[in-house]
């Protein structure tokens, strides 16, 4: 795979062909705002550190919305006692019918490893959640956690590592998310009444207030406008004739041989549990279960 250059505005080039990708690679302030508790928000330069305390949560979003790209962010997660708390990062679409891809860290009690909650939406429906635990611990230091996502498949990647795909399987007659332009959003907050083993441990609200830190925001994706219609953002992101996006090459359809190891290494082992083999749940396979690979 050829490389893709980074530039305040980016091309790419890929075997003699001109690739555009739409990359911002900036501070905090220049790609999001505070959404809610901006009293909540402390600055350290270009750290980032959202806190949680009793009073409230606080949470960011972008400025703009995206259709098919790359977002990535370095976060460190927090330290100790986190039991009860849960650091969400996440691509939405706006409405009842929204798509969504989550990143959900759920918290635990000191020693006992950090959880990983992906969850995939589309047209407002959920209930595919994945959890896993990690090779590392995300509380020591920053960590880059990724969401690419193109017209063929999404994947979430922590530190460049595959730890989920979700393929387009339209063939199948399986809807995919590709036609609502999402924004980026990240918050921490208190859902004690879940997070930890069920919700049977609380926060312990002595050990607040609980700090989860950002730096290293990059988007390398196609802001769409919300004044035009999604048949014309679909037309505006989209490779034709001459304008090609990276996101839409053979390169970026599949995961590499590499990344398929990889993604198989983390389902054999950290992955905890996997709503395809919840069988109280869905008694019934998800459809989509029975055509991913992996």
């Amino acid at each position: 795979m050829a490389v893709l250059f980074r530039m305040p505005v980016v091309l790419g080039l890929f075997v003699g062909v001109m690739v555009l990708g739409l990359a911002s690679s900036a501070k905090f302030d220049e790609l999001f705002q505070p959404g809610w508790a901006p009293d909540h928000f402390i600055f350290e330069g270009e750290q980032l550190n959202l806190k949680l305390d009793n009073s409230s949560g606080a949470g960011f979003a972008s400025k703009s919305k995206y259709l098919f790209g790359k977002v990535s962010m370095q976060i460190k997660l927090v330290e100790g006692d986190s039991a009860g708390t849960v650091t969400a990062y996440y691509m939405s679409s706006d409405g009842p019918n929204h798509n969504e891809f989550d990143f959900e860290f759920l918290g635990n009690t000191s020693g006992e490893p950090y959880l990983v909650q992906t969850n995939v939406y589309v047209n407002g429906v959920g209930n595919r959640e994945q959890r896993m635990n990690l090779w590392f611990d995300p509380t020591k230091d920053f960590h880059t956690y990724s969401i690419r996502w193109t017209q063929r498949q999404v994947v979430f990647l922590v530190d460049e590592t595959p730890v989920r795909v979700h393929t387009n399987m339209e063939h199948k007659g399986i809807p995919f998310p590709k036609d609502q332009a999402m924004g980026v959003y990240s918050s921490i907050w208190n859902a004690d009444d879940w997070a930890t083993q069920g919700g049977l441990v609380k926060t312990d609200w002595s050990h607040a207030p609980f700090i989860a830190s950002y730096k290293g925001f990059e988007i390398d994706a196609c802001e769409a406008a919300v004044s035009v219609s999604a048949d014309d953002n679909a037309k505006k992101c989209s490779s034709s004739g001459e304008k090609r996006f990276w996101w839409d090459e053979p390169t970026f359809s599949e995961l590499s041989l590499h990344q398929n190891h990889q993604l198989l290494w983390v389902r054999a082992n950290h992955l905890v549990y996997d709503y395809c083999s919840d069988t109280a749940r869905f008694p019934v396979m998800p459809v989509e279960c029975e055509h991913h690979r992996h």
